[in-house]
């Protein structure tokens, strides 16, 4: 026979095991999977991860440094904003390749939510820019503005409770702090500008915000156009030039999408030094606030130099000026040149066979 104590003993410890049981299974039964937000670009992603911080899986559907215009989702991108718990995407046509993912994400229930649509947005006039015309008249790139970007923290704290029921209130608070704090510092970079050296001429239409807010004007752009996949025509590239030269400007800003033979070419035309600034992309700590911190040093010292001079004499500007302002004269006036070239080619060549 099993003695008393022995049975007394199990029956002790099958209770306890029945009762750990019972106090893990609803615990586990009780523990939901954190919400899975998706942001379009990195650095919407970094401003949702500094609000929703441990209580939320963030991923991001664009790598660091891809031009948005451009880039083409897989189909795994498209199955993930299919699924997440919300999307957090620019708008306005920034994502152009993004359109139709999204489109059929919101048709199939899935929460997404334009970060241009909670923000005062700047718009352009059509009728000055053709390009912008075709494009819209509303600038996408709210996040050179760092107060811009403070509005979209308190716009997103509800859209977050509602959609993942996450509370990012205090969170939100700290960030907008840290964001007001950035626009000081960048006023303090850029105080040593003067007034005349506050012009900027950039790859595309990227800076509008930013040249609001600290006191600059955009003379132009290499490729006239919100989106940097339009292409800049001989008419404009001859305006830019004599803009750059009229106004003395010191650099020419080029950033991500700008193509970089044309403008090297821009450049040594001008004078103009060359400085590129990552208005894409995040910097290795992958934070928004040091890519802006970046930005304004690169403005301060691309401004902070001598006004530009074109090397090498009047070059070919003289020439092709009169006809910059028809792109099918410009052609027939490389085109009679190729023609001269050849002719004197083939001249000489009858006349040294003639000689021998």
């Amino acid at each position: 026979m099993i003695p008393i104590v022995l049975l007394r003993r199990a029956a002790i410890s099958l209770a306890c095991l029945g009762a750990l049981a019972a106090a893990v299974v609803p615990a586990r039964a009780q523990t939901a999977p954190r919400p899975h937000v998706v942001a379009t670009t990195p650095i919407l992603g970094s401003i949702v991860r500094d609000m929703v911080g441990d209580d939320a899986r963030v991923s991001v559907v664009m790598p660091n440094g891809v031009d948005p215009h451009e880039f083409q989702p897989s189909a795994r991108d498209v199955a993930g904003l299919a699924t997440a718990d919300l999307v957090v995407a620019n708008g306005l046509g920034l994502e152009e390749g993004l359109d139709d993912p999204l489109r059929q994400a919101r048709e199939g229930g899935t929460p997404v939510v334009d970060a241009t649509d909670l923000v005062p947005l700047r718009r352009f006039d059509p009728s000055a820019r053709e390009e912008i015309a075709e494009h819209g008249p509303e600038d996408p790139h709210i996040w050179t503005d760092p107060l811009t970007m403070r509005r979209l923290v308190a716009g997103l704290v509800p859209v977050l409770r509602e959609e993942t029921g996450i509370d990012a209130t205090a969170r939100a608070a700290v960030l907008e702090d840290r964001l007001t704090a950035l626009d000081a510092r960048i006023r303090s970079t850029l105080a040593d500008v003067p007034p005349a050296r506050r012009t900027l001429v950039t790859g595309h239409e990227s800076m509008a915000y930013f040249a609001a807010r600290y006191g600059f004007r955009v003379a132009g752009a290499l490729i006239p156009s919100l989106s940097s996949q339009a292409e800049a025509s001989a008419r404009n590239l001859a305006d830019l030039r004599r803009q750059v030269q009229d106004a003395g400007v010191p650099a020419i800003f080029g950033d991500t999408g700008t193509p970089a033979g044309l403008a090297d070419a821009i450049a040594d035309e001008t004078g103009a030094r060359l400085v590129e600034i990552s208005t894409h992309a995040l910097p290795p700590d992958g934070s928004y606030i040091t890519m802006m911190r970046d930005i304004a040093a690169a403005v301060d010292g691309g401004l902070a130099g001598p006004a530009p001079r074109a090397e090498g004499g009047a070059g070919l500007g003289p020439l092709i000026d009169p006809f910059a302002d028809n792109d099918f004269m410009l052609r027939a006036l490389i085109a009679g040149c190729l023609v001269a070239l050849a002719c004197a080619v083939v001249g000489t060549f009858v006349v040294l066979r003639g000689l021998a």
